[in-house]
């Protein structure tokens, strides 16, 4: 019997990994109306025990709260159900009749599923759900924090969907977690594709896995407040976001940015919406407790109530007191709370105008969220567009609060629990993760032409436009064969029949007009083909140059008489002045290598360093934020130096 907890845990995602193959064998035969059978009876068991779920996740990992975990469920077990509802992913999707072309879906095989300890039982929902949509079997690896609230959702959906006809072992769920066990799983031969949630590391696990991996990158959500919009509405979504399940979804607001023309009434409704506002010295008291090693969260402090966090830094804030907000002056390492918190906290920021504010809310996503989420509200479209675009995340959010808008539930977003950031982030995908991110789509595709009709057709566009009318066809296609070969092209004869037939009038048309010689087509022909060749890319043969490499001489004027040719014969050259000579070259010197070693590195830094090809400086007292040293440790961008 195996008592090492790693083994255990190795021995057991085989097992699993094995059985939900198999599941998967017979899984592949089910029609779409038997999947989404299924998948519906997941969803009402999600609803059904939502409450219960969101109590038992709270009560087993101490994050967030029962009321907003709720929710969460209910955004998978509902809302996502509701939005896949009669999406085709399985057997035939759809017949492209013009094209002769039948597309089919099939599933990926078998999802290793790796969930968070701060969402376990939504998360669960969603993978479970979207997994089994798109026709697949999957394996929930648990955080072990929150293994026993993992298990009993799986456990639900499991019944769930073999009571609608699913196979046996379609969702496992490993029930002794551990780092090994989830490397396993990631890496199993039989693994088809991995949905991974959480930390850097584990994400850059799954990248390095082997396996297809669908990861995301961390949020850092920043949130302009236009002075067009009402500042009221503005900010109690703004608090409604930060509050909600005590800042565990990764894209909870981080940072607001507003004009100082309102910032009296910004502060006046954070104080009505119960926002408690930190003066100096309890802001530096938050962040010491808030933040090790820089801006690296606390695990104890993720996902706790204001009321826990103040008491934790020192003091007492009303029980009813929804956040806590703190007004910072930039953005960066000297200004800890401009990072992501993962807690119900909220750094102000106040600049001059809207483009100063704008600049600040892309220094916030380099400072530690790229690719992933951003929102402005504003009642002017053009600032939204221009926000929209300079913003270097893929989620730009209007008007709404950032965690109910970027899962779905206030926008007409994909709803999920999977927010992709992007190649600028490293990830594989910038979407918002459904079912179809987990098929494959075959092709059947029929001849409907050949090689010659599909280089013809090609030939014909170009040449159509300028075809003289009127031109015996055979002399034409004559002419253009005698040309191309002066060029040094091959182009089959039929290919340039099936031309020449597109491009001149028909055989009726033209058997009533007088046939023209060919040589009056080839100037026509000529410059058409040209372009034809030009745009094809093709070499032509080169024209014959002189030997001594240099330009032809002129033909010589004649002259009247010998007298007159020496009187305009030119002077003879002057003698050419003579060469000092050359001194040997100098020995190069090799300079010594220069660097500077930095104070700070955020991710923006070391992805600007990845695409210049360099490297990074650092010393022992620099500071690297975790997404940085995430992000440069796959290409050893940091160097550690000494002055």
């Amino acid at each position: 019997m195996l008592h090492d907890q790693d083994l255990v845990s190795v021995q057991e995602v085989r097992q699993k990994v094995e059985l939900a193959w198999q599941a998967f064998q017979s899984f592949q035969s089910y029609s779409q109306q038997q999947v989404d059978a299924i998948v519906e009876a997941m969803g009402a068991a999600g609803r059904a025990n939502a409450r219960r779920l969101a109590e038992m996740a709270v009560e087993e990992t101490g994050m967030g709260n029962a009321e907003d975990k709720t929710a969460k469920n209910l955004l998978n077990a509902d809302l996502l159900v509701r939005s896949i509802r009669g999406v085709k992913t399985v057997g035939v999707l759809r017949e492209r009749a013009e094209d002769k072309v039948i597309e089919v879906g099939t599933g990926v095989g078998v999802v290793a599923a790796i969930l968070p300890t701060t969402n376990p039982t939504s998360t669960a929902i969603y993978k479970s759900v979207i997994s089994l949509k798109a026709g697949n079997a999957v394996v929930l690896s648990p955080h072990p924090r929150a293994k026993s609230c993992t298990c009993n959702t799986a456990a639900l959906l499991i019944e769930a969907a073999r009571s609608a006809g699913a196979p046996d072992g379609i969702i496992q769920c490993i029930n002794n977690p551990s780092l090994d066990g989830t490397n396993a799983l990631m890496r199993h031969p039989k693994t088809g594709v991995i949905l991974s949630t959480g930390g850097a590391g584990i994400v850059r696990a799954a990248y390095s896995s082997g396996k297809p991996a669908f990861g995301v990158g961390p949020g850092n959500v920043p949130v302009l407040l236009d002075t067009s919009y009402d500042v009221g509405e503005a900010v109690a979504k703004v608090v409604a976001g930060k509050k909600f399940d005590y800042g565990t979804v990764c894209s909870s607001e981080q940072v607001l940015v507003a004009e100082r023309s309102i910032r009296g009434k910004v502060m006046e409704e954070l104080a009505r919406q119960k926002a408690y506002l930190l003066d100096d010295a309890k802001r530096v008291a938050v962040e010491k407790t808030l933040f090790t090693h820089g801006t690296t969260v606390r695990a104890e402090c993720v996902g706790q109530s204001p009321q826990k966090i103040a008491k934790m830094a020192g003091f007492e804030i009303p029980a009813d007191a929804t956040i806590l907000a703190a007004e910072i002056g930039g953005v960066g390492k000297e200004h800890p709370l401009s990072a992501e918190k993962l807690s119900p906290v909220l750094a102000v920021l106040f600049v001059d105008s809207f483009d100063a504010a704008a600049e600040a809310c892309e220094r916030v996503l380099r400072f530690g969220g790229l690719g992933h989420t951003s929102v402005i509200f504003s009642k002017d479209d053009a600032k939204v567009r221009t926000f929209g675009l300079r913003m270097p995340s893929y989620r730009v959010l209007v008007n709404t609060a950032s965690p109910q808008g970027s899962t779905g539930i206030t926008t007409g977003l994909q709803p999920s629990m999977t927010l992709g950031c992007g190649a600028i982030a490293g990830n594989i995908t910038s979407d918002n993760i459904g079912p179809l991110h987990l098929i494959n789509t075959k092709r059947i595709a029929y001849a409907i032409r050949t090689p010659e009709e599909a280089f013809a057709a090609d030939t014909a566009s170009v040449t159509g436009a300028a075809a003289p009318q009127g031109v015996d066809r055979a002399a034409l296609v004559s002419a253009v064969e005698k040309y191309l070969a002066a060029k040094g092209v091959s182009v089959s004869s039929q290919a340039i029949g099936a031309a020449v037939s597109r491009a001149v009038a028909a055989p009726a048309a033209a058997s009533k007009t007088e046939a023209k010689p060919a040589a009056s087509a080839t100037p026509a022909v000529a410059g058409v083909v040209d372009r034809f060749i030009a745009r094809r890319g093709v070499r032509t043969a080169p024209a014959a140059a002189p030997s001594c490499g240099c330009a032809p001489p002129a033909a010589p004027k004649p002259v009247e008489s010998p007298k007159a040719a020496t009187a305009a014969a030119p002077p003879p050259p002057p003698a050419p002045a003579p060469v000092a000579a050359a001194e040997p070259p100098k020995k190069a010197e090799v300079p010594a290598p220069k660097f500077t070693i930095v104070d700070f590195v955020c991710e923006a830094d070391v992805r600007t360093a990845m695409a210049q090809n360099k490297k990074i400086y650092i010393g022992p007292k620099t500071i690297v934020t975790p997404s940085a040293r995430e992000v440069a440790a796959r290409d050893e961008i940091l160097v550690m130096a000494q002055r």
